[in-house]
């Protein structure tokens, strides 16, 4: 044997002496084994490989430890102690794991827990873009009504339904943390709507102890101020209002009395007789809700000072703050 770990083979057809020192049949006898152990552990592994459904199949966190880039002494992939080490990884990480129920934040406990109320931000930002869609009849009991509208804006393009939808998320936060459980009729998750009838169903389907549907004004500069917009007495086709008119308006009061010291704005100037509560019979939000049901004209868009306020976070978040003081009021909390 040389000493750089070879062995010398034999010709072929040579055999080799019984009285040949020992040590030269124990160099035959290494020849033979390792002629043998590359194949043997080769049949291994392609065995292991089919039996674990290839490299595609493995348990996520396995790694291949084969191939180029393989780091020395680490397992072949589908070797025992390989998938001993990934079997023992993915059990760990499944039980070290909360399940998504678990991981998931409790809602709110307060003193309105099991209280439910559906906040209805006014049109939709997506609306300018569909006109046929929102232009569509829907029947609102006294009459037929157009299915939505676009709503106004300030004189420097602000929607309202970009102040609709502000306002109503925070109003939702305030009302959660006191354990309402808060539903919005949308979230600009749609492109267009929805219409006033589907708006009113979300209310109704929904049980709610309260709504409020969230807009702001676009009528001439010099109009400001805000106002509360109550369901008239209402039977015909499919509206009937007569459950809801009496704890709507003592909905309606405590809204306008919270938002008024809230905000410090005045009620409207130019309709209600300075009470900031008025009664309309043809809005199909109204007409169609089972429920107790408002609308909050925050201020109006197309006054300079009053738009000043409506494109102020701060303001909105006393405006939010004033709605939710009114329905907490009304639910008794």
């Amino acid at each position: 044997m040389r000493y750089d770990g070879s062995s010398p083979t034999p010709e072929s057809g040579s055999s080799v002496s019984p009285d040949r020192p020992w040590y030269a049949r124990r160099s035959t006898l290494v020849v033979a084994a390792a002629a043998v152990a590359p194949a043997c552990l080769a049949g291994w592994l392609l065995t292991q490989v089919l039996a674990s459904g290839g490299a595609e199949e493995r348990p996520a966190g396995a790694s291949a430890a084969s191939g180029p880039d393989a780091k020395p002494g680490a397992p072949a992939t589908g070797s025992p102690s390989a998938s001993a080490s990934t079997s023992a990884s993915v059990s760990a990480s499944t039980s070290a794991s909360p399940s998504p129920a678990a991981s998931a934040p409790a809602p709110a406990k307060g003193p309105l827990t099991g209280r439910t109320v559906v906040i209805d931000p006014g049109h939709n930002t997506g609306n300018f873009k569909h006109g046929t869609e929102i232009n569509k009849q829907v029947d609102i009991g006294t009459n037929r009504k157009e299915c939505d509208t676009t709503g106004t804006t300030t004189n420097s393009g602000y929607m309202e339904a970009e102040f609709t939808l502000d306002v109503s998320l925070r109003v939702k936060a305030v009302l959660e943390a006191q354990g309402v459980k808060v539903v919005l009729t949308h979230q600009a998750d749609r492109p267009w709507g929805p219409c006033i009838d589907e708006r009113a169903r979300i209310g109704n389907e929904a049980a709610a102890d309260a709504v409020v549907s969230v807009h702001a004004d676009g009528v001439s500069a010099g109009s400001r101020g805000f106002h509360v917009i109550l369901p008239a007495t209402v039977k015909a086709g499919g509206a009937d209002t007569a459950k809801i008119v009496g704890p709507s308006r003592e909905l309606g009061e405590r809204i306008a009395g919270n938002f008024a010291r809230t905000t410090g704005s005045a009620p409207a100037n130019y309709l209600g007789s300075g009470t900031g509560l008025v009664v309309r019979d043809d809005l199909g939000g109204l007409n169609l809700s089972t429920r107790p049901k408002v609308f909050i004209e925050c201020g109006n868009m197309r006054d300079a000072k009053d738009a000043a306020q409506l494109t102020s976070p701060e303001w909105r978040q006393k405006a939010a703050q004033g709605i939710a003081n009114g329905i907490v009021g009304f639910l008794g909390g």
